[in-house]
C-alpha cells in the first residue's frame, strides 16, 4: 500500500484520543468555517454512523466545534470549544442521523453568519485524513490537504477554461479539479486543489470572472 502523506502513517499532531474521531473532525469543521468565510452565529451538526454512536465519548463534538472556530488539530482550546463557542455567540445544535452507504465517520455541518450560509458533508477516513463529499448540495470531492478554491458559478461555456487559464498565468499548478452542476446552464460548483498556496491576486481574478458568484479559499495547513 502506498501512502500519500505522513498523516497516513503516523497521524497529525492533535488534541484527543483518536485521529479519526478528533483530528479528522477538526479538519472537516475548519473546512466548513473557511468555506463560510466568516465567524458563524449558528452551527447545525449532524453525526452519522460511528460518529453518531460515540461523538460524546470520543470528543468528536468538541473537535468539530473546535474546527468551526478555526482551531488547528493541536490547539489546546479544543478541550473547551463548546464553552468558547457559546462565549463567541455561536448557537450550537447537535443531532444524529442515518445515511445508508455513507462512511461510518461522517458529519454534516450547516453554518450561518447573517445572510451567509454553507453546508459541508465530510468523512474522517483515518489518520486525520478527510474527504469532503458534498458542498452546498453539490456532489464533489476534496481532501482539504492542499490549498483549495471553491468556486460557485453558472454553468456556462468558458468558465472552467477561464479558471485554469488564470492558474496557468499565475504559475500555480492545479493538482485536482472537479465540477458538479444542477443542470445544463444552471448553478455549478468547481473545486480546485493547487500544489502551492494560492495568492490573493489570483483569487481576486477568479472572483472577477464572468458568471462567478462566489469564491472561498480553504487552506487547512
Amino acid at each position: 500500500m502506498r501512502f500519500k502523506n505522513v498523516f497516513s502513517i503516523i497521524g497529525p499532531a492533535m488534541i484527543g484520543p483518536s485521529s479519526s474521531h478528533t483530528a479528522g473532525a477538526v479538519r472537516i469543521g475548519r473546512f466548513a468555517r473557511q468555506l463560510l468565510g466568516a465567524e458563524p452565529t449558528e452551527a447545525d451538526i449532524c453525526f452519522y454512523g460511528s460518529f453518531a454512536e460515540t461523538f460524546k465519548g470520543h470528543g468528536t463534538d468538541l473537535a468539530v466545534v473546535g474546527g468551526i472556530l478555526d482551531y488547528r488539530t493541536d490547539d489546546e482550546r479544543i478541550r473547551n470549544s463548546l464553552q468558547n463557542a457559546e462565549e463567541a455567540g455561536v448557537n450550537l445544535h447537535f443531532s444524529t442521523g442515518t445515511a445508508p452507504g455513507a462512511h461510518p465517520n461522517t458529519v454534516k455541518i450547516n453554518l450561518t453568519s447573517g445572510e451567509e450560509r454553507c453546508k459541508v458533508i465530510g468523512a474522517s477516513i483515518g489518520g486525520g485524513t478527510v474527504v469532503i463529499r458534498n458542498i452546498n448540495g453539490f456532489e464533489v470531492k476534496s481532501s482539504g490537504e492542499l490549498p483549495t478554491l471553491v468556486v460557485a458559478h453558472a454553468d456556462r461555456q468558458g468558465v472552467l477554461a477561464g479558471i485554469t487559464a488564470l492558474f496557468s498565468k499565475a504559475d500555480v499548478n492545479i493538482g485536482y479539479i472537479i465540477t458538479d452542476r444542477k443542470g445544463r446552464t444552471g448553478e455549478a460548483l468547481t473545486v480546485v486543489e493547487a500544489d502551492s498556496a494560492i495568492p490573493e491576486p489570483l483569487i481576486g481574478e477568479v472572483t472577477s470572472l464572468p458568471y462567478v458568484s462566489r469564491v472561498s479559499y480553504i487552506h487547512l495547513t
